[in-house]
């Protein structure tokens, strides 16, 4: 198994794509957004448009992850993403994240999206285990990974400084089984 194949997934709310490089504006757009660096991104990382540019247009191409662009239905706006990746075949396992800027939130779409994404690793990629960590401050994150099926396992305390105060670091996940009784 492995992820050359980049599916587009649907739900009431949210279509999730494959990206292409002209998403790279609106990612740019998006990955300023305060709440996105916090949560997101090393304090002292720098992103170039051309940076964004490789990285967006070459997400198609990878076969060790899927990297999907989160579309507002109704509008087609790109208004984030969500990414599987650090795959396990061994394990069937692999690690979960997204980013949702300011225009998709509040909105139920990093819900649907999660769902969408976490369903189809479980449905039609056959992993086991789907896994996360989030920032313990990151509280919108973390209600959205629980409504979705995600358990905490653990939490990793003070991991980093951010802001100026030291963050726990949350661990959580969701199995085969647990994802097959949610349904």
């Amino acid at each position: 198994m492995d992820f050359s194949v980049k599916p587009v997934l649907t739900g009431e709310r949210a279509v999730l794509r494959p990206f292409t490089e002209a998403d790279a504006e609106v990612m740019a757009e998006i990955i300023e957004d305060p709440e996105v660096v916090r949560f997101t991104f090393e304090p002292d990382t720098v992103i170039t448009m051309d940076g964004l540019r490789s990285w967006y247009g070459s997400r198609s191409a990878q076969t060790d992850r899927l990297d999907l662009a989160v579309t507002d239905r109704g509008t087609g706006e790109v208004v984030g993403e969500v990414v599987l990746y650090e795959w396990d075949p061994g394990a069937r396992s692999c690690t979960f994240r997204t980013l949702i800027g300011p225009r998709g939130r509040g909105r139920g779409l990093g819900t649907e999206a999660t769902r969408l994404i976490v369903g189809y690793g479980f449905e039609r990629l056959g992993l086991h285990r789907v896994e996360l960590q989030a920032y313990a401050d990151n509280l919108r994150a973390l209600r959205v990974y629980e409504k979705v099926g995600f358990v905490v396992e653990g939490v990793r305390r003070e991991v980093q400084v951010r802001g100026g105060e030291w963050v726990d670091e949350v661990l959580m996940a969701v199995l085969e089984g647990e994802w097959a009784g949610l349904e």
